[in-house]
């Protein structure tokens, strides 16, 4: 078994691990990075990329089916799924090599294939090597988390991944949790003429957003055909020939729904459970994220850790701010710290929902004298030229000083 000596060892090849890398290149510093499958982790994968192309082509089939102009007259076609998923497929494989698999290139640094796992706190072992490295930084992503349900593996389930792989559209699709991914996903498959249901344990099914998007959104998607059940308790799934069974409790009262297809999207498990962390000194919490500091240090000095692994906000985008910050402070000593105070985010469902900055209420946990006003979308010239009015514009402001603390909108191309 042959020990290689690096100053970096980067453990993924998603967009936290290429940034850090190239991040490190910069500094001369001699670089490995260890991979056990595909090039380009979740995002470029199995997630932004595919579920972005698709929401994009359903919203032109859709918007082809139906408009609000009058006396132009469009129609839409039928829909030959499998060619839109081989579509898919080719840009997902474009992209991955210029943006992932040439950089590794070009840049010049190292790329091991296996599964990588602590030996000690300074060594890892892939596929019959050890790795010593005087910086680590762990960037492995999460995976779809599957609830513990009675009769779900049995019965049979979709998650994102196989949801954007599927090559039939579904008659029926039940959707466990209504969050992001259950929302874009939902409406990508709606579109397409599946009848889709959203099922969330909450009283709010869009968590930590404003009331009145909470609100808005709910009534759309109900206008969309997209009936979104909040305050229910999933009990059991059965699977059968001609679909599924899904027995629940919604406020206290016990329902049956049928469905041919029941997607999981409650969530994301960090993608730890193979790096035998303890031999590290990595300490992990309940969810088997790593736990960071603001550095993005872990319990072991060596080790930092960035991206969907640690369960920071989950976007590429994060990843690769955190991805670079983390090789600096590993290499330089920088000492930088994550600041998450003006990070964006976007659902792209139609309307968009984007936002920046605190809520209201978050405003008020901290002590703040706040003011807040709303804007509904009818009121705006564009959106009444575009006969689309369905949305809002929330203005949290810090009252006294007017500072502009949060930005909530709901609208066709929020997030641009």
């Amino acid at each position: 078994m042959t020990t290689n000596q690096y100053d970096l060892a980067i453990v993924g090849s998603g967009g936290a691990a290429i940034a850090a890398a190239v991040a490190a290149s910069r500094q001369q510093a001699r670089i490995v990075m260890v991979e056990r499958g595909v090039i380009g982790g979740t995002c470029v994968n199995i997630g932004c990329v595919p579920s972005k192309t698709l929401l994009r082509g359903t919203e032109i089939y859709h918007q082809a089916g139906q408009h609000p102009f009058a006396g132009l007259e469009t129609s839409a076609g039928r829909v030959t799924l499998p060619e839109t998923i081989r579509q898919k497929d080719t840009l997902v494989e474009q992209l991955r090599e210029q943006k992932y698999t040439a950089l590794i290139a070009d840049y010049g640094w190292e790329l091991v294939r296996g599964e990588a796992s602590f030996l000690d706190s300074e060594t890892l072992q892939v596929a019959g090597r050890k790795i010593r490295a005087n910086a680590f930084i762990i960037a492995t992503g999460a995976a779809p988390r599957v609830p513990p349900i009675t009769g779900l593996e049995q019965g049979g389930y979709l998650t994102s991944t196989t949801a954007l792989a599927l090559t039939e559209v579904p008659n029926s699709l039940f959707v466990i949790g209504a969050g992001y991914i259950a929302l874009e996903l939902g409406q990508i498959f709606s579109r397409l003429g599946t009848e889709v249901t959203p099922v969330q344990r909450g009283t709010h099914f869009l968590n930590g957003y404003e009331p009145e998007t909470d609100e808005l959104m709910r009534a759309v998607l109900a206008e969309q055909g997209i009936d979104v059940i909040t305050e229910a308790q999933i009990e059991q799934v059965e699977g059968g020939e001609r679909g599924r069974r899904v027995h629940l409790t919604v406020r206290g009262k016990p329902q049956i729904r049928e469905a041919s297809h029941v997607l999981v999207a409650a969530g994301r498990t960090p993608n730890t459970a193979a790096l035998n962390l303890h031999a590290a000194g990595v300490r992990t919490d309940g969810r088997r994220a790593v736990i960071v500091d603001g550095h993005l240090s872990t319990s072991n000095p060596k080790v930092w850790a960035v991206g969907d692994v640690t369960l920071s906000p989950q976007f590429v985008y994060v990843a690769a701010y955190e991805g670079r910050l983390a090789a600096e402070n590993a290499l330089l000593g920088s000492g930088r710290t994550v600041d998450f105070t003006a990070l964006p985010a976007v659902i792209f469902t139609d309307p968009q929902i984007a936002v920046v900055g605190l809520t209201e209420a978050e405003a008020v946990e901290q002590g703040l004298a706040v003011k807040s006003t709303v804007l509904p979308l009818e009121a705006v010239p564009r959106a009444q030229v575009n006969h689309d009015t369905a949305g809002l514009i929330k203005l949290v402001i810090e009252a006294g000083s007017e500072r502009l603390l949060g930005v909530h909108v709901v609208s066709e191309n929020a997030g641009r």
